[in-house]
């Protein structure tokens, strides 16, 4: 049994269960790019896999290093290519694993989230061939026992107790053939529309919206006295039913910076180095 799900915390929500079922216990594969925010144009390409490492790069404040010209006396400095790691790579070897064992079957886990829901998209696209052997369990809308014992809705699996779990995973169904097929023509339509950012509307449905989305909220839960970028950041998410992750929502803060529609103080790495706030003689009105 393989179990897949979209990013780390999710990962080791999951593995904490397994002490509690061996029927559950099985190898986990997750997923590192949240899908939900950045470029997807051309993702199934070489060069629109490229383009969006680049734009992660600009996230993280790192500028592309140009390619030095090679001339003969720094042939032999020329550090060898970095060994290819990602999502990707785990995709190739999720797909040869499926191919060289016809007996292998795997369930998606997917919580109520445009992260893991657009996850789901692209990795239905692409595991067309092996239709029957792929399950889903969808979280969607339902109910589960918090630490107290009450009743709350997760929208991300690492909010659920191990043992909440093993309810959940008698959930799990076959990705249909319909499902193979309609899931497949979202995730393109989802590549060409190539928004900037992706809400989750409900069940299955995702919205694109452009980068700017959030700008707006960014400015108003700024002050005319300078504040943490963190603080203005965790305001917005607070107010969120869906957050949005932490490094997008700096992003922004550092384009509004650039359009002078905030100031800064600070270097603009993470969102912990630096403070904003309204320019002076403006409102967030």
């Amino acid at each position: 049994m393989l179990h897949i799900v979209f990013g780390e915390p999710s990962a080791t929500a999951l593995s904490a269960a397994f002490e509690l079922d061996e029927q559950l216990k099985g190898d986990i594969v997750y997923f590192e790019d949240d899908l939900s925010v950045g470029p997807l144009f051309i993702l199934d390409t070489k060069d629109g896999q490229t383009a969006r490492k680049q734009w992660w790069m600009q996230l993280a404040g790192i500028q592309p290093q140009p390619v030095p010209e090679l001339i003969p006396e720094a042939l032999q400095q020329v550090p060898e290519p970095e060994e290819e790691k990602g999502d990707q790579v785990k995709l190739r070897q999720l797909k040869a694993l499926l191919k060289g064992e016809p007996e292998q079957e795997v369930y998606i886990w997917a919580g109520q989230n445009a992260r893991d829901v657009c996850g789901y998209y692209w990795l239905v696209s692409q595991l067309y061939d092996f239709q029957g052997r792929i399950h889903i369990i969808y979280l969607n809308n339902l109910p589960f026992l918090n630490e107290k014992g009450s009743v709350f809705y997760p929208t991300h699996l690492h909010q659920i107790l191990a043992k909440e779990f093993l309810k959940a995973k008698k959930l799990a169904r076959p990705v249909s053939l319909a499902e193979f097929e309609i899931d497949g023509d979202e995730w393109s339509r989802m590549m060409n529309e190539n928004a900037g950012i992706r809400l989750l509307e409900g069940g299955k449905k995702i919205k694109g919206e452009p980068s700017a989305f959030y700008d707006k909220e960014l400015v108003q839960q700024s002050t005319a006295e300078f504040q943490k970028a963190s603080k203005v950041v965790g305001l917005v998410t607070g107010k969120l039913k869906y957050p949005v992750m932490d490094q997008f929502l700096g992003w922004r803060l550092k384009e509004l910076i650039k359009q002078d529609k905030l100031e800064s103080r600070g270097e603009l790495k993470t969102i912990k180095d630096f403070e904003v706030k309204i320019p002076s003689g403006t409102t967030n009105a």
